[in-house]
């Protein structure tokens, strides 16, 4: 049990899974370390020239996720001596806490030595209401201490900010995460776990959900069942989407593939965050991957809408997809719009801005609300569709970049005509042009002028809070099938 000392010049906590999770002979755990990262090393990419802003790695027994824990810790050798202060955020395992709980102790100590916490940053926080300075939380939690000796072996003198997360919402964790953002001096780690003990297979599935959410920025695409740590990614990837970082997976696997049976695993996923992205998507970018999708599977996202409409018009229920029928492109999670047009005029029109779920079910979902729920336009009719009037378009968007911009000028500069796609908001006013809309406005500021009252705003409008994002988007046209294979009469 870790226990901490009465002394009055310092309060240390002790290791209390040191010799369980990791060796408690000094030699041995630092020989333990430099395997793990140096087998990281041999089997994933090189570390770049600089180092991540934010991190997530797992909290288990080294021989359950040290390799998953070395692949990201070793992104951090560029900073070795510029971080200087880490926050870490760890799940609540033991004493349960509301909001996030420092504790009353000045250092942590590990078999390799002590590390002291930054009282400024502790100070900086703890006025926070969502912040409570709560020790019992952290005696025997293992979340935080596990990634200490990896950290004292890749970094050289550095402090920690360690705190146990329990209830708190993604804004609150963000706040405190922005309040102590500071430069290349301060790491932001997140310790979490992914699923637990479940079949091998199916944990595979549920991380590989995971794995998208985190890489496009997803905060409402994770689940309770997702990972421990869910409170602390979910504030992370908030704030990440809006400082436009980008995020990498640097190795997701699980217990089944490292020390245990396959029937009940435990899921382990690392990644790390980028700042310094350019705010720029092109076509290129996105465009061959996506466009191969499209000409392989475009049909099929086509038919698969076709039918979820006449489903619903033939009244005998929604459309329920089984997933394992369809490639794996059109399972993974993806975004799209769905457009219906007729005598060349829109038809209806409604989508999804952030992927959080298959793109398969997507476009379903989305051509049903399209023909039946766009308020701008009357249900879409079963004799519209017998005439052969109603022509489908279905547009995949890329992830967002966050633009950056100090006026409306500067803003108006970075637009790419026929490309961009943007999202304009404004505290709770939101507006999203696809990059077709161009097509009708082609002039910038008459884009951004009708943007703007899409998002309910006065055309003249300009704020210092306006925030923006561009994406590129590629489609598939019904109009673009072999004429013998009439799209309306494949169901």
């Amino acid at each position: 049990m870790a226990t901490t000392s009465n002394t009055q010049s310092q309060l240390i906590r002790t290791p209390t899974v040191a010799g369980m999770f990791y060796p408690s002979n000094p030699k041995e755990l630092e020989a333990s370390v430099k395997y793990y990262l140096t087998e990281a090393a041999a089997k994933f990419e090189p570390a770049a020239k600089s180092a991540p802003k934010a991190i997530i790695a797992p909290h288990a027994g080294y021989i359950y996720s040290g390799l998953t824990a070395a692949a990201v810790y070793n992104r951090l050798a560029p900073a070795r001596d510029i971080i200087k202060r880490v926050m870490i955020l760890g799940p609540c395992h033991r004493v349960a806490v509301n909001g996030l709980a420092l504790p009353s102790t000045e250092v942590f100590a590990t078999p390799l030595g002590e590390v002291p916490l930054d009282m400024d940053g502790v100070a900086s926080i703890v006025t926070l209401p969502q912040v409570k300075i709560f020790n019992d939380t952290h005696i025997e939690d293992h979340s935080l201490e596990v990634h200490l000796p990896f950290l004292q072996k890749v970094l050289s003198a550095f402090s920690i900010v360690p705190l146990i997360v329990g209830q708190a919402s993604p804004e609150q964790i963000a706040e405190v995460l922005e309040t102590l953002w500071g430069g290349p001096e301060t790491l932001i780690l997140i310790s979490s776990d992914l699923s637990h003990y479940l079949p091998y297979d199916r944990a595979k599935a549920l991380d590989d959900q995971t794995r998208q959410a985190i890489e496009q920025l997803d905060a409402e695409a994770l689940s309770n069942e997702q990972a421990c740590g869910r409170h602390s990614i979910k504030g992370l990837l908030q704030l990440a989407r809006q400082k436009g970082l980008t995020v990498k997976t640097a190795d997701v696997r699980n217990s089944g593939d490292t020390a245990s049976t396959k029937d009940r695993v435990v899921g382990y996923g690392s990644w790390y965050f980028e700042e310094g992205g350019s705010g720029t998507t092109t076509k290129d970018d996105f465009g061959i991957a996506t466009r191969e999708l499209l000409a392989t599977h475009g049909q099929t996202l086509l038919q698969v809408a076709a039918a979820a409409i006449l489903i619903h018009l033939n009244k005998t229920g929604s459309m329920k997809l089984s997933l394992n029928e369809f490639a794996e492109p059109l399972r993974n999670h993806g975004a799209c719009f769905v457009s219906l047009n007729k005598d060349n005029q829109l038809r209806g029109c409604i989508g999804s801005i952030q992927a959080w779920r298959p793109l398969i079910t997507d476009v379903a979902e989305n051509a049903c609300k399209a023909a039946f729920q766009d308020r701008r336009f009357k249900k879409l009719t079963k004799t519209e569709i017998e005439k052969n009037a109603i022509a489908m378009s279905i547009s995949v968007l890329s992830p967002q970049t966050l633009l950056s911009f100090k006026d409306e000028a500067e803003f108006l500069s970075q637009l790419q005509p026929g490309i961009d796609g943007i999202v304009l908001q404004e505290g709770k006013r939101c507006g999203i042009f696809l990059p077709v809309v161009w097509e009708q406005l082609p002039e910038p500021e008459k884009f951004l002028s009708h943007l703007k009252r899409k998002a309910g705003l006065a055309e003249d409008y300009w704020s210092d809070t306006i925030q923006a994002w561009r994406y590129v988007t590629e489609g598939v046209y019904s109009k673009d099938l072999p004429p013998e294979v009439p799209l309306w009469q494949l169901y």
